[in-house]
């Protein structure tokens, strides 16, 4: 009985919890269908002309481009990384490997300001300032331990004499990570990438500081349209983003479930 309690109430705190950081995102929702010109709530009609502009703005899109473009390439690059990474922590279980796997994490923990500052000072003399690479390279950094997290947990739960029984019916090492491992860790490995490309996406402070003119990400052009002026266009591209990032968690839930279908 209390068991049962206990539970219920953990279930309803978390609901409360991811309501009070869900809620106030969802209010961009009413505000894009403003007819007016101005950030306001919507009061007897409503008006798609924001989302209308927000498709056939030339800004807009060039935004939208990069922003893909740079988010998949990060998500690729970070996901391939943090997985052969939690691959060789977890096949070295030492006091150095904690040592290194602490030091991967570090850009989980140090303030993005702080990242974005040692970015600038590094990109300064290697011309990557204002670039696509340097984009790339910066979000890679940042969503990668993201990828290592996800891996590892899965690798928690690995039974390595598949490994053992692989090496000993004489496959490679290299045979033994695409045939046996990977496809056992295959649900980390898919939602590290939708966590790096959600990061990667999502990513402002760092863009801010090391892109300027000739790349203009979407989360870019959304601040500067806040700061610069109330374009109810904002809150569209808002939502936008939302549904963007829905779209990639329900994508993961449901090869996740797939997957767990078929492995039973």
């Amino acid at each position: 009985m209390k068991k049962g309690l206990f539970e219920h109430i953990n279930r309803t705190a978390a609901w409360i919890l991811l309501l009070f950081l869900v809620l106030p995102a969802l209010i961009a929702i009413p505000v894009s269908l403003t007819p007016k010109r101005f950030l306001s709530m919507p009061t007897d009609t409503f008006s798609l002309r924001h989302f209308r502009y927000l498709f056939t703005s030339p800004e807009w899109l060039s935004s939208f481009g990069q922003s893909a473009i740079i988010a998949i390439a990060s998500a690729g690059l970070a996901t391939a990384l943090g997985t052969f990474c939690a691959i060789g922590l977890w096949r070295v279980s030492s006091k150095a490997g904690e040592a290194v796997r602490a030091f991967l994490l570090l850009p989980l923990v140090i303030p993005p300001i702080i990242s974005a500052m040692a970015f600038y000072r590094v990109f300064v003399p290697m011309g990557l300032l204002d670039t696509y690479a340097g984009l790339i390279l910066a979000h890679t950094v940042l969503a990668a331990p993201l990828a290592l997290i996800t891996v590892s947990a899965s690798l928690a739960g690995f039974d390595q004499r598949l490994e053992q029984a692989s090496r000993n019916l004489g496959a490679s090492n290299l045979t033994t990570m695409r045939r046996v491992i990977l496809p056992s860790i295959r649900p980390g490995v898919l939602a590290g990438a939708v966590f790096a490309f959600i990061a990667s996406w999502d990513e402002i402070v760092v863009t801010l500081f090391i892109s300027k003119f000739n790349v203009y990400t979407l989360p870019r052009r959304i601040w500067n349209g806040i700061r610069e002026n109330t374009d109810p266009t904002v809150a569209a591209a808002a939502v936008v983003l939302i549904f963007i990032t829905l779209i990639a968690f329900t994508a993961m839930t449901v090869a996740s479930r797939l997957r767990a279908k078929s492995d039973t």
